[in-house]
């Protein structure tokens, strides 16, 4: 039999570890820590595209003290250093959270993200926190968001269900943006008995009009089963890894299809999918084996 002493000393030992563990997944990680993700890929479909350094940030969820504007200037002098071609921000500037001490103003939070700086532009889409936030926004059903809005008026362009055409070394590509695929709530008026996305995925890939390749930002994963195979990547968000990951699984993932989409780079039938692991933190201020994240993509 184990005697009292040991008893006490394990049981210490365990106490001390347990809440260790409880404030590197409440403290070190989701406030300190900051990883550049680095992926190099060669999508069949982008035989013909220049080679392309992008840029990635997601999920920022912008609120005191979890994601307030000093880490967000920190977000954004790391990105600005890794020399990127072009920035794309891939969705919810929100909070979403209800222990925060205030949310930071879509001023203040535009205003931060005005100094990230590519060749190539800063390129934006909306998540589903970016509507759900908007009491306007949802009591109209539609837009325009007053991060979508705050955002277009630092100069960063805000992509619903549209396209551009860039170029780089005289190659062109195609960069697509989606609409939210959850943005509004069900309502207590019962007009709108589910989440209803807003995103079209076939109207915005009908404006592109040569064969030059196409990146598509989408802030949920879950659209990439429909995403057609000349599509050279999808880029996505939301899932946040799980927030809370062991190795390459996540208890609690926000996609109707689990931890097959949860965080990385998939390969699915030909087509290429990253889905980052985020910068901020939802529901609860906490992360556990998924760090928050840039993500540096280098398309060959």
């Amino acid at each position: 039999m184990i005697s009292r002493r040991k008893f006490l000393e394990l049981f210490g030992a365990a106490m001390a570890g347990g809440i260790g563990v409880v404030g590197y997944a409440f403290g070190l990680e989701p406030l300190v820590r900051l990883r550049v993700t680095h992926n190099r890929l060669s999508p069949r479909q982008w035989h013909n595209g220049p080679p392309l350094r992008i840029a990635a940030l997601a999920d920022f969820h912008a609120c005191e003290p979890w994601m307030n504007a000093r880490r967000i200037k920190q977000v954004v002098d790391r990105a600005n250093s890794l020399n990127a071609d072009i920035i794309v921000l891939l969705g919810d500037y929100l909070s979403g959270m209800n222990l925060v001490f205030s949310s930071l103003p879509n001023s203040e939070l535009a205003q931060a993200l005005s100094r990230l700086n590519a060749p190539l532009g800063v390129h934006a889409i909306l998540g589903n926190h970016d509507w759900w936030e908007d009491e306007a926004a949802q009591k109209r059903g539609k837009g325009p968001t007053a991060v979508g809005e705050a955002l277009k008026a630092v100069g960063i362009a805000v992509y619903e269900n549209h396209t551009v055409r860039l170029e780089k070394d005289r190659k062109g590509f195609w960069l697509a943006g989606l609409a939210d695929q959850w943005a509004l709530q069900p309502n207590k008026g019962l007009t709108r008995g589910k989440h209803v996305g807003l995103d079209d995925l076939d109207g915005t890939l009908a404006q592109i009009n040569d064969d030059a390749p196409v990146i598509l930002m989408a802030h949920e994963p879950d659209i990439f089963p429909r995403v057609p195979d000349h599509v050279a990547l999808t880029l996505s968000g939301h899932t946040h890894g799980g927030q809370i990951r062991f190795g390459s699984y996540s208890p609690v993932v926000p996609s109707k299809f689990g931890n097959k989409y949860a965080y990385g780079h998939i390969q699915e039938n030909g087509s290429d999918l990253l889905v980052s692991g985020g910068l901020g933190c939802s529901i609860l201020p906490v992360r556990f084996g998924v760090p928050p994240e840039i993500n540096l993509i280098e398309l060959y």
